[in-house]
């Protein structure tokens, strides 16, 4: 016989789902749900760390390619590759044709797939379109606007409506408060539409995964794997830097860009870093730049130097502001010793992933 504790319980109904937009409305104000929900919890995928550890991938570099080709979803190792990891670096090639580039294999369609899971968007080739914009480099409205043909007025809409379905992420620009960057928040997306769907046909031949992939390796490491580092490294500052790295707290992370009259350009900013020092908030604590393939050197010190000459001349407070460098390949032995002197912060793979 049940107990009293038993009979006086009320079944409850577990919802999951991966739709942003649906599972919103599943608790909207017309929905039945309406104010019954007990818990709404959105399940984020693994950080990068997490997520080499998941793979049981060691080695940095070879984390941080495959990270930009499956992201953090647990689910692409199970299901999805059935459990092929790459066998260290000089496998990686092997494997994306072997995964992501097989069509046998159920990850190679999942791109598209995310798109059409999401019942809110009608006019499908526009959002396709929008997201291949972003995933060719257009990080503006207006910039994104041109490569799809349209008036920025026209994509304002997608733009939100892929916002709101988790497509896409948004980030103020560090400098300019009128002035939004756009990034597609599923590195799997990033990478078919700027690897795989340019080179359907190529794929479909025989021996077309080989011949794509040796024809469009270039284009994943610059389009790919470079912008993917910079953001790797926006959250290193995050959520795994030592307050001490930067002598505060670092509470926004971000990249920026100042404009430079007397050269007529402007220059980018891939890591800035505004936190709290004691009681203090927004501070600027550095201004660093990120290179994947590059060994950095005394020409990128100066570059941001340069960039915090131009904020100061602004009427920032540059005071406590320390440069640094991102890099996947290395540095050279001048700037390991302005390091040294204490004139700049480098961060190299194995920091990214076993430091702070």
């Amino acid at each position: 016989m049940r107990s009293e504790r038993h009979r006086k319980e009320r079944p409850r109904i577990l919802l999951c789902g991966s739709a942003m937009s649906f599972m919103g409305g599943l608790l909207s104000g017309a929905s039945p749900l309406y104010g019954r929900a007990g818990l709404d919890l959105v399940v984020h995928s693994l950080g990068f760390r997490e997520a080499a550890e998941f793979w049981g991938i060691r080695d940095p570099r070879l984390a941080v390619l495959v990270h930009a080709i499956v992201g953090g979803t647990p689910a692409y190792r199970r299901e999805f590759v059935d459990d092929d990891v790459p066998d260290g670096p000089d496998d990686f090639d092997a494997w994306v044709c072997r995964t992501v580039l097989n069509p046998a294999r159920p990850i190679h369609g999942e791109a598209p797939y995310l798109l059409a899971a999401e019942p809110d968007l009608r006019n499908r080739s526009l959002y396709h379109s929008v997201l291949a914009a972003v995933a060719g480099g257009n990080r503006t409205s207006g910039g994104i606007a041109s490569a799809v043909g349209r008036k920025a007025t026209d994509i304002s809409l997608p733009l939100s409506v892929l916002k709101n379905c988790g497509l896409l992420t948004s980030e103020p620009d560090a400098f300019r408060a009128n002035r939004t960057t756009y990034h597609v928040a599923e590195p799997l997306i990033t990478f078919h539409h700027a690897v795989v769907r340019p080179e359907t046909a190529l794929l479909s031949r025989r021996r077309g995964a080989a011949r794509m992939w040796e024809h469009s390796r270039s284009t994943f490491l610059s389009r790919v794997v470079g912008p993917h580092f910079e953001r790797l490294c926006r959250e290193w500052v995050e959520w795994h830097a030592d307050p001490a790295t930067f002598g505060g707290v670092p509470i926004q992370v971000a990249s920026g860009t100042v404009a430079d009259p007397v050269n007529r350009t402007s220059l980018e900013a891939d890591v800035v870093v505004h936190g709290a020092i004691g009681q203090d908030q927004g501070i600027l604590l550095s201004v660093g730049e990120a290179k994947w393939h590059k060994v950095m050197n005394l020409g990128h010190l100066q570059r941001l130097r340069r960039i915090l000459e131009l904020l100061e001349a602004k009427g920032v407070d540059t005071r406590h502001a320390s440069p640094a460098c991102y890099s996947g390949a290395g540095f050279d032995p001048e700037l390991r010793a302005a390091e040294s002197r204490g004139e700049v912060v480098l961060v190299d793979l194995q920091r990214l992933y076993h430091g702070s």
